[in-house]
């Protein structure tokens, strides 16, 4: 029995791989549970109210929601806790930029985290704003 080097065992017997091809595939959107929690808040007190409103007709951004006869913008922060994206160094600026955008073009953005929207805080805040 004779022994053969490893190229040769590839040249021989290896099948010829196929070059992988990346696919993008454009996501669904989840909704986080700071976001479904909200929304049922606002239908319970009958706050008209846009999801994932397009407000800079420039850019893709989104805000989670918009008070419809405001200039009010919601947005609910996940993953603060769990480093994520809005806690990092590329989310944070990215979300800076954003606000500060949403701001020069008249909009009030209120932000909340997901405990503050559960305990009730953010639509107390939010009713007030709309009375």
């Amino acid at each position: 029995m004779s022994s053969i080097s490893t190229a040769e065992y590839k040249a021989k017997y290896a099948k010829p791989r196929r070059s992988k091809r990346r696919v993008t595939v454009k996501k669904e959107r989840v909704v986080s549970e700071g976001e479904a929690t909200l929304a049922q808040h606002l239908k319970l007190y009958n706050i008209e109210f846009q999801a994932e409103f397009q407000f800079n007709p420039e850019r893709r951004w989104r805000a989670d929601f918009y008070i419809v006869g405001s200039n009010v913008l919601i947005e609910v922060e996940g993953g603060i806790w769990s480093s994520g994206r809005h806690t990092r160094g590329k989310g944070y600026i990215a979300d800076m930029e954003k606000y500060n955008s949403a701001t020069a073009l008249g909009y009030s953005v209120y932000r909340y985290s997901t405990e503050q929207v559960k305990s009730g805080k953010a639509i107390d805040e939010i009713r007030r704003l709309v009375e």
